[in-house]
């Protein structure tokens, strides 16, 4: 297992820069933004029809020692907008494709969530079943919109060669263990997760009892966690809307690792993950509205590289 980092955090910096920042803090791997909400800052689409391009990004990695644990194009390929939705979608088949010619082997995703019927404008995430058109809502959203796309893209990335990683995230179908289970049965073992246990904490979820839940459905892990304010937690409960830089009044705030669970559940959490067979990469996300991405960078890696030593290789874990 390695630590990696998910590049946004330092969009402001060209590819070349980026990488040397890395290798500063000991980092040699990178999961890259392709487009959609992460933006694609680092690793643009359009090289798959320029081949010059592509083998000068190419050299470019290879000359720093860098691999890609994953591209991203997190967004929402099931959107009521059709031209969002097809965006979105355009997105993630491209990205396959581009990780299928650089050898990476995991495209990460949200699952999506579509509107109430097929006039909506915006989506609509059903998170009851009473009054009962909610489970009519919920019912149409996975049958006649998750499931033709999902299924269509699953076989899509396995003919590729790549398998997609769909990040449990409340606002979209797949949000919870159970929920991702379901999409993984319906579009088939090329689909799985991205599992980001921060995500797990503000829901209520134990993100390690969560690892045996999801097994060998798991194919890629952020390293981001969690702060929870049991002052205001009685207020809001869970689902709170006010804007992540309220931290004063929210329920909970992401943090960057080191600053929300100690070393020893950190270390629980990654023999768990081995334990399940996961021996890939914890790529660092930074969330956190309290540290600047740099500072957030230096703390969690610092904070990772006593959990997680060394590399204890195993390329073809995802085979």
């Amino acid at each position: 297992m390695r630590v990696g980092v998910f590049t946004p955090l330092l969009s402001q910096y060209g590819l070349q820069d980026v990488l040397k920042k890395l290798k500063e803090h000991g980092i040699t791997t990178v999961e890259l933004g392709t487009g959609n909400y992460p933006g694609n800052a680092h690793c643009n689409l359009s090289m798959l029809d320029d081949k010059a391009a592509l083998a000068e990004f190419k050299k470019t990695l290879d000359g720093e020692g860098f691999t890609i644990s994953a591209l991203s194009c997190h967004g929402n390929p099931l959107h009521p907008d059709e031209k969002i939705a097809r965006s979105h979608a355009e997105t993630n088949e491209k990205s396959i494709l581009l990780a299928e010619r650089l050898g990476a082997p995991v495209v990460i995703d949200f699952s999506g969530c579509p509107g109430d019927s097929p006039h909506a404008k915006h989506p609509n995430w059903v998170t009851c079943p009473w009054p009962p058109e909610y489970l009519d809502v919920l019912k149409w959203q996975w049958e006649e919109v998750a499931t033709p796309f999902w299924v269509k893209r699953g076989q899509f990335a396995a003919d590729h060669g790549v398998k997609i990683a769909i990040e449990m995230h409340p606002g979209f179908l797949a949000y919870s263990p159970e929920t991702m289970l379901r999409l993984r049965y319906i579009a088939g073992p090329s689909v799985g997760c991205n599992y980001d246990p921060s995500h797990m904490f503000w829901q209520g979820i134990d993100p390690i009892a969560a690892i045996r839940v999801l097994g060998d459905a798991i194919f890629h892990v952020h390293a981001k966690d969690t702060q929870v304010y049991e002052r205001n937690l009685p207020m809001t409960g869970v689902l709170d809307t006010k804007p992540y830089t309220d931290e004063r009044n929210r329920a909970w705030i992401f943090r960057t690792c080191g600053y929300g669970h100690g070393e020893q559940w950190w270390r629980e959490f990654v023999s768990t993950l081995r334990m399940f067979g996961y021996d890939y990469v914890l790529s660092i996300e930074h969330e956190d509205s309290l540290l600047s991405a740099e500072e957030g960078l230096k703390r969690a890696t610092a904070f990772l590289r006593d959990i997680v030593p060394g590399e204890r290789p195993s390329a073809a874990w995802w085979v």
